[in-house]
């Protein structure tokens, strides 16, 4: 099956990485009053978690390829407890109504890479450009949420890193489903590390929103 791409998705040009590496806020710009070493502390957590969501979402890709129905349920339920764990990282921050506001939307993107899965599973063009479209439309809405939430996210930046990353799936299903491991292992070592990305992103973002939270405790 010819492996499908979305130029929306699979890739960001590089004068947009450019721009996001100055829109996005660095270590450098939280404020003296916030202390690193809990802004480090948070920023590990939500590392954590984003690889976690990442990791899980390839094992279920990778079983349900392969036919293992076990291996695919409990990776299945791992990426709806990630879910969860990520949304409740925020609710320190801005409260349960809007964790719960994130879940939804962590949801819709899940719902969205495994339809696409599916599609391709199934050989389904139609199916891919359906799945992609929704995955397009939740990749705006989380970044609208966001971005509204907290200022130091912009929306523009937020939804380049996470087409990126929507594009990561896309392209490890297609890789999984040719059976092309190689270029899959290169895709999955690239999803680890913009992972990273989006987790230092949002808390240095919630270290420059929120100082106070962050200063050294006595």
């Amino acid at each position: 099956m010819p492996r499908y791409k979305s130029t929306a998705l699979l890739a960001i040009p590089a004068l947009l990485l450019v721009g996001l590496a100055f829109a996005l806020p660095s270590r450098a710009e939280v404020p003296a009053v916030a202390d690193h070493a809990a802004v480090l502390e948070t920023q590990m957590a939500l590392r954590d978690l984003w690889v976690e969501h990442a990791f899980w979402i390839r094992s279920y890709v990778l079983a349900t390829h392969a036919g293992d129905t076990a291996q695919a349920k409990v990776a299945e339920a791992e990426v709806l407890v990630n879910a969860k764990a990520l949304a409740g990282a925020i609710t320190p921050f801005y409260g349960q109504p809007a964790a719960d506001s994130l879940l939804k939307l962590l949801a819709g993107h899940w719902s969205g890479v495994r339809d696409y899965n599916t599609a391709t599973r199934a050989k389904s063009k139609s199916g891919q450009d359906t799945a992609m479209a929704n995955l397009t439309a939740n990749a705006h809405a989380i970044a609208k949420f966001l971005s509204s939430a907290n200022p130091n996210l912009p929306e523009d930046a937020v939804f380049g890193l996470l087409s990126s990353h929507a594009g990561h799936h896309v392209a490890q299903i297609s890789e999984v489903s040719s059976g092309n491991f190689q270029d899959e292992a290169a895709t999955w070592h690239a999803m680890r590390k913009h992972m990273l990305v989006i987790g230092d992103a949002i808390s240095d973002a919630l270290a420059k929103q929120f100082p106070s939270r962050f200063q050294e405790k006595t």
